[in-house]
């Protein structure tokens, strides 16, 4: 049984706060929580993926909490050897057949030195191929032993043959390793689509697994990525934590990649992501890139990104936004094509709903994501719903406690 929801509610709010304040400026006084907000603590650990680094960089002594963050590193750190492994075995069959892929996101962070292993949890792996490579990387994927799971307009999501999710609180060693095959880097904000597939794809690639171009391009991604986040409700605090790190590493000059040198775009969707970084790690964006992009950021975008909290932008909010990501429309035109797909959702839509409710744990046997649209619909008219994901993440805490 859940305790009463509002209990929840503040609770995750208070403890996701907390734990941004002291990963990004460790030793802080453990806090003065009851045993539901130190669970609620794990939960929220857990949904912004950075139980293991508390587990190094905070040292607040709660037995359970301690044991949790200890447990959780262990299980980051096994994992992180076998996804290093299988990088290793997708360089070598890429060199074999002359394929050139870019390894994305968190297998760069943690080969360029930002993270050690077992600080840092991946998911999944993301490799960005070009267009006419997709099929020749679907055959070297099956080749190793995946099959294609299903496909969303970002990107095709192949897993394992073998091995099933393994339902816990946090990370498990032996959870699946999926891998997301890209060949565009790209995010809907809401409506229309920001592309910076050109920044991240090497002009002169070799076959086998290929960096970034720059830790600009590198930035720009992990950036975008944020911005989708944000749009969506989905913010991580490990996150806000890689784009922290890298900062520490940009020269004045690595922030120009931010600009597209071929239009002329001005990177707006970077101002949100990175004012929340700055609100977390005081001192880590440099004031003068601010300035820069603040101009072409919409004004209730620039407003809202003024003060909005990452439990507001997160699965820590527990109630389900009617209308997420509507103030990033850049237009009146946007915002109405936002409300109408609100109301009738488009066949690609109604499509990724079902793969996610065939392949997600958390999904599972969840009334309310296989109901009508219309019935869900007339429920967020009525009263506030949870969030399936976040309810999830805190029943698995409740129950590993």
């Amino acid at each position: 049984m859940l305790p009463p929801l509002r209990l929840v509610k503040a609770g995750l709010r208070r403890t996701t706060e907390t734990l941004a304040q002291e990963l990004a400026r460790p030793g802080n006084p453990a806090p003065d929580w009851n045993e539901l907000e130190w669970q609620l603590a794990s939960a929220a650990a857990v949904v912004h993926g950075v139980s293991p680094l508390l587990c190094h960089y905070s040292s607040w002594q709660n037995p359970a909490w301690r044991r949790f963050l200890e447990s959780q590193r262990e299980h980051v750190e096994y994992r992180h050897q076998r996804i290093a492994d299988l990088l290793r075995r997708i360089d070598a069959e890429a060199r074999s057949v002359g394929l050139a892929m870019v390894a994305l996101k968190g297998s760069t962070l943690h080969a360029i030195g930002l993270y050690a292993p077992g600080e840092r949890p991946m998911a999944d792996i993301d490799l960005l191929v070009r267009e006419e490579d997709r099929e020749a990387a679907s055959v070297l994927l099956q080749s190793l032993g995946y099959v294609e799971s299903f496909t969303q307009w970002k990107h095709r999501t192949f897993k394992p043959v073998i091995g099933e999710p393994v339902v816990c609180l946090g990370e498990h060693r032996d959870t699946p390793i999926n891998i997301e095959l890209h060949t565009r880097i790209q995010e809907r904000l809401p409506i229309s689509t920001v592309d910076i597939t050109d920044r991240i794809y090497p002009s002169q690639p070799s076959p086998g697994l290929n960096p970034y171009p720059s830790n600009g391009a590198l930035m720009s991604h992990l950036l975008l990525h944020a911005a989708g986040n944000l749009c969506g409700r989905s913010m991580r605090l490990i996150h806000l934590n890689d784009i922290s790190l890298l900062a520490t590493r940009m020269l004045a000059s690595d922030w120009q990649a931010l600009w597209d040198e071929h239009n002329g775009e001005s990177p707006w969707w970077a101002l949100p992501p990175l004012r929340m970084v700055a609100r977390y790690y005081p001192n880590a964006i440099p004031r003068a890139v601010l300035e820069r992009i603040e101009p072409d950021c919409t004004p209730v975008l620039r407003a809202l990104s003024r003060r909005q909290t990452l439990t507001q932008v997160s699965c820590s909010a527990l109630w389900l936004s009617a209308l997420p990501g509507i103030e990033w429309s850049r237009s009146m035109r946007e915002a109405g094509r936002c409300v109408k797909n609100r109301l009738k959702p488009t066949e690609e839509a109604k499509q990724e709903r079902a793969d996610m409710v065939r392949t997600q744990v958390w999904l599972q046997g969840q009334s309310w994501v296989t109901l009508k649209h219309s019935r869900r619909l007339l429920t967020w008219l009525t009263r506030p719903v949870p969030r399936m994901d976040t309810l999830y993440v805190v029943r698995e805490a409740l129950d590993h406690f």
